[in-house]
């Protein structure tokens, strides 16, 4: 059983979904999506688009961490979650279409932790403390980025990618 299947259960179990299937595995059950629904996820959100795009802001952060950027980056904005496309998905269809699934709840606190790390980093840089915000984004930063990484491209095989 994948990580990501232990927590992607329909919370309340006894109901039953059109567009999903248990499947029994060794000593325990897998959510299955319906092939035809999975599509139609993957239609609404490109997960390798994401995956690109999150990543992209971890490596901003890092061009300006070490001086290699002149863009500046406003905290307010950063930590708000919705200013990305993964954000906007998971606040709207996203949640739609998965919100029952405790996992999708972890993957959307895992999203909004990363956001404020980011604002940490921008935040001390801004200040000056440039060691620190190397600091938090070495630390920190990175480990909420790998987070929303891993669940992202845990639903990529979820959903049969």
């Amino acid at each position: 059983m994948g990580f990501f299947s232990r927590f992607f259960r329909i919370r309340e179990q006894d109901s039953f979904s059109p567009e999903t299937t248990w499947a029994v595995e060794d000593n325990g059950s897998e959510l299955v999506l319906d092939a035809e629904y999975a599509a139609m996820l993957m239609t609404e959100i490109d997960i390798d688009a994401a995956i690109a795009s999150h990543e992209g802001w971890r490596l901003q952060l890092q061009e300006m961490v070490h001086g290699r950027s002149s863009e500046v980056m406003r905290p307010e904005r950063i930590c708000q979650v919705e200013c990305c496309d993964l954000g906007r998905w998971l606040n709207g269809s996203g949640r739609e279409r998965l919100g029952h699934y405790p996992a999708f709840d972890m993957l959307v606190a895992r999203h909004r932790h990363f956001h404020q790390q980011a604002e940490a980093v921008v935040t001390c840089f801004q200040a000056g403390e440039q060691a620190q915000a190397v600091q938090l984004l070495n630390g920190r930063c990175r480990h909420a980025s790998n987070q929303v990484l891993l669940l992202l491209k845990e639903l990529k095989r979820g959903l049969g990618q």
